[in-house]
């Protein structure tokens, strides 16, 4: 069962929050003159923008604060009622669905950098290892689960339907050697679930942050090549040619950027540029 009422909530929660921020005495992101306040999920997000605002903004002239959110709603949001002036989290997918669902309006102004996702397991030690009636916890998001059903497929582990996209659920599974179960849960949980689940896909973000290295733990891990789940900077429609955002993305797609994600996360995220 998708997480629609999951999601309403947690959109009306954001709502909340953002308010909170504006109310908060907040610089007014609509001010091209003022700092440019960015949205972010912790790592590797805010920790690349970091990077740019210790090392790299000032020369700039760029007045850059980073606000770090850990959930896939509220980035969106405040972006979209002006709490935020541009987020750094989200692949094109995910953008697609959450902008037709919630009639949002944000746009990708720069891609940035691929966190590959991975399947992994604290119970076996390679995903042909898992036995029959594993049960394997996927994120309930539309896009990151088919996402996660589609790296699953892509090992053979299932066939999915011909031709399904980016709403696949465990529903358009057509063969299941394994006859694995699947435990659909927010994507920030799923790295949580690995000592009661047989194996869990996880999203390249959430995996670092719980000190898994893709490159090295994954039993599973997504190709590189050709993939569509780059994370960019996005704004609100209209917001492309704010200098700072112009800016913003210049060095995001830095020679010293690129170093930095290859230096820090030795795979584990892969620049894009």
């Amino acid at each position: 069962m998708r997480n629609t009422a999951k999601i309403t909530t947690a959109v009306l929660a954001a709502g909340a929050l953002t308010l909170g921020l504006s109310a908060c005495g907040g610089a007014d992101s609509s001010d091209t003159d003022g700092p440019l306040i960015v949205a972010a999920s912790p790592v590797p997000h805010a920790e690349i923008l970091n990077f740019v605002k210790d090392n790299l903004a000032k020369k700039e002239g760029l007045d850059l604060q980073v606000k770090e959110f850990t959930d896939y709603v509220t980035p969106n949001t405040a972006t979209q009622d002006g709490s935020v002036g541009a987020n750094y989290f989200q692949n094109k997918p995910y953008l697609d669905d959450f902008n037709k669902k919630n009639g949002t309006d944000i746009v990708p102004v720069v891609t940035v950098h691929l966190e590959p996702l991975g399947l992994y397991s604290h119970k076996v030690k390679k995903a042909d290892d898992l036995k029959s009636g594993a049960t394997v916890a996927i994120p309930n998001d539309t896009v990151n689960e088919a996402r996660a059903l589609k790296l699953l497929a892509a090992d053979g582990l299932i066939t999915l339907k011909a031709g399904v996209g980016n709403e696949a659920t465990p529903s358009d599974i057509t063969k299941n050697p394994k006859n694995l179960k699947f435990k659909e849960l927010e994507a920030a949980q799923t790295p949580r679930s690995l000592d009661d689940v047989d194996a869990a896909v996880v999203n390249g973000n959430y995996a670092i942050e719980s000190d898994l290295k893709p490159s090295k733990d994954a039993l599973v891990l997504e190709s590189p090549k050709n993939n569509p789940y780059g994370n960019f900077l996005a704004v609100k429609k209209g917001n492309e040619d704010d200098p700072r955002v112009k800016k913003l993305a210049k060095l995001l797609t830095s020679p010293e950027v690129k170093k930095f994600i290859q230096d820090k996360y030795a795979g584990s995220v892969l620049a894009s540029f």
